[in-house]
């Protein structure tokens, strides 16, 4: 966080951080395009319009609440990558492997540095804690129930985990539950509306990455 009377330097690191985000998210596209043509190549503008406007607004927001942090980097990343998964899930119901695998890896990277220079090497540990117990919670609970929950779901859970976890125990837990809460609730407003009886399956990666996003922001 920002100690007092550095408004003016908070501010202009948020906007610099969202300005960034809006720089990234575009970026990230063409190289997901080119390296992923599966996927089915460049969104349209609207959704393209729309993805950098979120990544830009989440950048701002970790800025804000995260402040001048060897572990903002980590985040920035979160929201760039972050968003893009969630962007695919909805359109396509997919979370692709190698983007799971740089969040992964790119935050578990990020993490080291102010493990190592803050000598905060308790965070690093709960981090990873974080990752293994929330990956197989959702192992335990796709094997139980494959329909509500996919191995997308449960491959994903392990970089959110690395982030819930690094943010602390009590965020692990209440991020865990949120994702779940979130999704719920998204069902239910498909549900409701036009006073539908069914609803096709929902995105779940969305919802696991929002309640991440909303317990760094309002829980650090």
């Amino acid at each position: 966080m920002f100690a007092a009377g550095n408004v003016g330097s908070e501010w202009l690191l948020a906007l610099g951080a969202g300005l960034l985000g809006l720089m990234l998210s575009p970026a990230a596209e063409i190289l997901i395009a080119k390296c992923l043509p599966r996927l089915g190549g460049l969104p349209g503008p609207p959704v393209r319009i729309t993805t950098a406007a979120v990544t830009g607004i989440s950048c701002l927001a970790f800025a804000l609440r995260l402040g001048i942090a060897f572990d903002f980097p980590a985040f920035l990343f979160l929201a760039v990558v972050g968003v893009q998964l969630a962007r695919i899930d909805i359109s396509l119901h997919l979370l692709p492997n190698p983007l799971v695998l740089m969040l992964l890896a790119g935050g578990l990277l990020l993490f080291i540095t102010p493990a190592i220079l803050n000598r905060y090497a308790d965070d690093l540990l709960r981090a990873l804690a974080g990752a293994v117990i929330l990956f197989g919670s959702y192992l335990i609970l796709g094997l139980i129930s494959p329909r509500s929950i996919g191995m997308g779901d449960v491959k994903l859970a392990a970089p959110i985990g690395l982030y819930l976890g690094y943010l602390g125990w009590s965020q692990l837990l209440y991020g865990g539950l949120l994702g779940f809460i979130l999704n719920g609730l998204v069902t239910a407003a498909l549900l409701n509306k036009k006073g539908r009886k069914t609803v096709a399956e929902v995105a779940h990666g969305p919802s696991m990455l929002g309640a991440t996003a909303a317990v760094t922001l309002l829980l650090l």
